[in-house]
């Protein structure tokens, strides 16, 4: 009988927890980076240094600028020109001073995105990063610079129809903190001690249950860690998928930077989890060997 309650609990244990550290992740990620400005702005900064984003800023200043010029056969040259010019420009630190003040403003855009209305894609304007932009060029001397527009000029991260789809899951995920990483804890040390209390008669048979569940607890924490690493996999394809083809690389960028902390969390969750089902079997295979057999009091019991 105890073995059959000991499988069923193994199964029921690595079920859950594939299940539990996923959402433990996801939900203290967004309490802790999304919904963090500070920490949004840390994850984002760096991007001012991708070639990606640097490229897609320079296309859509330039190509908003074109709209306002008008020079004839001259037109493709005059385009080269201003978005080398505009190229070079993001290459400075002045661009990452901008690069960073637009994504401050554009965090409390983001979260009111992913918290409002249906309708609304997930965008980071740049019209901040413009500004500056025009306003370096101009002082420069480089021609047609003045003619920059200042506008919403934006890039799309998320879809509209996206959006409206990760929403719900935001807004839950919002609600639940962090407290079902702490949820997911108690659950593992709680599995841990049911399998002693149920272990048998005696030290050793309570010692080998309670090893027994520490080892499947370790291989559910990394299934689960497998689990999230495939979840940011799909969706990033997803959301990647219905993003325009010249918002892509720097869509790419940014997604990859918020979930950079979500990456590393599943390689420690991963070495963490196996590590403790290695030492958990290793300690069980010793217990065997060293642990008495249970007296005939301890099996009447």
């Amino acid at each position: 009988m105890r073995t059959y309650f000991s499988v069923a609990l193994s199964a029921v244990l690595v079920v859950l927890l594939a299940v539990l550290v996923p959402l433990s992740a996801l939900s203290a990620w967004v309490d802790l980076e999304i919904d963090d400005t500070d920490r949004y702005v840390s994850a984002v900064a760096p991007l001012a240094d991708d070639p990606e984003v640097q490229n897609t800023v320079a296309d859509l200043i330039t190509d908003n600028a074109m709209k306002q010029i008008d020079v004839g056969p001259l037109q493709g040259t005059v385009r080269d020109f201003l978005h080398q010019a505009v190229q070079s420009f993001t290459t400075t630190e002045a661009f990452q001073d901008a690069w960073t003040a637009a994504n401050r403003t554009a965090h409390e855009t983001v979260t009111a995105a992913l918290d409002g209305q249906s309708g609304e894609s997930v965008t980071i304007d740049l019209a901040p990063v413009t500004e500056q932009v025009k306003q370096n060029l101009v002082d420069n001397g480089v021609p047609f610079a003045d003619r920059i527009p200042v506008q919403h000029t934006d890039i799309q991260l998320v879809s509209a129809d996206r959006a409206d789809q990760l929403r719900q899951s935001f807004q839950w995920l919002r609600a639940a903190s962090v407290w079902p990483a702490v949820g997911t804890l108690v659950f593992a040390l709680l599995a841990i001690v049911l399998a002693w209390v149920r272990g048998g008669p005696g030290r050793r048979f309570r010692a080998l249950a309670a090893l027994s569940a520490t080892a499947v607890t370790g291989a559910g924490f990394a299934l689960g860690a497998l689990v999230l690493r495939g979840v940011l996999a799909l969706a990033r394809d997803r959301v990647l998928d219905e993003v325009p083809d010249s918002d892509t690389g720097a869509a790419a960028a940014v997604y990859d930077a918020l979930t950079s902390s979500l990456r590393t969390t599943v390689w420690v969750v991963l070495g963490l989890g196996l590590a403790v089902a290695v030492c958990a079997v290793a300690a069980r295979i010793w217990a065997q060997r060293v642990l008495p057999a249970p007296s005939v009091a301890e099996t009447a019991e």
